[in-house]
Order: structure tokens, then sequence, then C-alpha cells
């Protein structure tokens, strides 16, 4: 069954009733992090193994206001809108459409920020309100989000320098 949900502003991510935030450092530079994330939606499923497509919707160019389509293993599915855009700084998206039962709005960000160490720290912010008692077993999923993240960072910069050395 496809949930239409409340269409939020980016102000959301700071205000919404449960907000899960996870970062990570990588060896690749900001911009290619960037790049991954908004420019190569066909690669989400070799990094991030809970995903099993993304695919933007209509002809590119591509960016704010464009329209994305994700399946998740296991049936889960997205349909995205593309607010924010910064090259190399900031990617978020808002749901519009969801199979996931109980929930009533849904953004994400994905900040890629100079390392002070060098390399990227990978900000990935999930704000959402759903229905209770759902909201609750959202939040319990934080654990299994956090991991779940950490492991797709590491694939994303292992995938990262793996590009680099084939040029």
């Amino acid at each position: 069954m496809v949930r239409h949900l409340r269409p939020e502003t980016t102000d959301f991510l700071d205000r919404a009733p449960l907000r899960l935030l996870f970062s990570a450092l990588l060896a690749a530079p900001p911009e290619a992090v960037f790049r991954e994330l908004a420019e190569v939606p066909e690669g989400w499923p070799r990094w991030f193994r809970q995903v099993a497509s993304v695919e933007y919707v209509g002809d590119p160019p591509y960016g704010q206001g464009s329209c994305r389509r994700v399946r998740l293993i296991g049936g889960g599915r997205f349909v995205e809108t593309v607010l924010v855009q910064e090259p190399g700084r900031r990617f978020v998206y808002r749901v519009e459409e969801t199979s996931a039962p109980g929930v009533l709005a849904l953004l994400e960000e994905w900040r890629p920020t100079p390392s002070p160490y060098g390399g990227t720290r990978l900000q990935w912010t999930v704000a959402l309100d759903a229905r209770q008692p759902l909201r609750a077993g959202w939040g319990a999923t934080r654990p299994l989000l956090a991991r779940a993240f950490r492991r797709a960072a590491r694939r994303l910069d292992a995938r990262i320098a793996g590009a680099a050395a084939a040029h």
C-alpha cells in the first residue's frame, strides 16, 4: 500500500519529532563522496546493501526538484524529491510516498564535509514523524541503522578508492 507523506521543508531536519544522526570518517574527498550520493544512483546498492535500487525519474540533468525511486531489500519502496543539492556539501531529499506503515513525514540529509584529519566526515540525518507506537519502533532501529550506515560508509569509501585507482 502506498502512503503519501506530509510535504515538509528542510527546517523539518531540525524540528522533527524523531531525528537519527550518524557520522563516519572516510578517506575520500567530499566532492567524490557527494558525487556518489547525488549523481550515481545506480551505485547505491553496491555500497548501501539494504538498498536494492535507486533511479532518477525523467531526463537529466538531475538536481533540486528531481524525483527518485528507491527500492529496499525486503520490498520497501520510496518516491523522493531532491530538496537541496549543493555539490560537495549537502544532499537533502524528502520522501513523498512510501510503503512503510505509520510514517507521516520523512526527510534525509547527507553532509560530506572536509575532515580536519583529511578526507571526509560524512553525516547522515534521518528526520521523521510517525504514528505512535511506530515512532518508538523507529527510534529503536537506531543501533541497526548505525551499523548499516558504518558498513555502508566503509564500502562507499572503498568504492571511491577503487574507482580512483582504476583511473
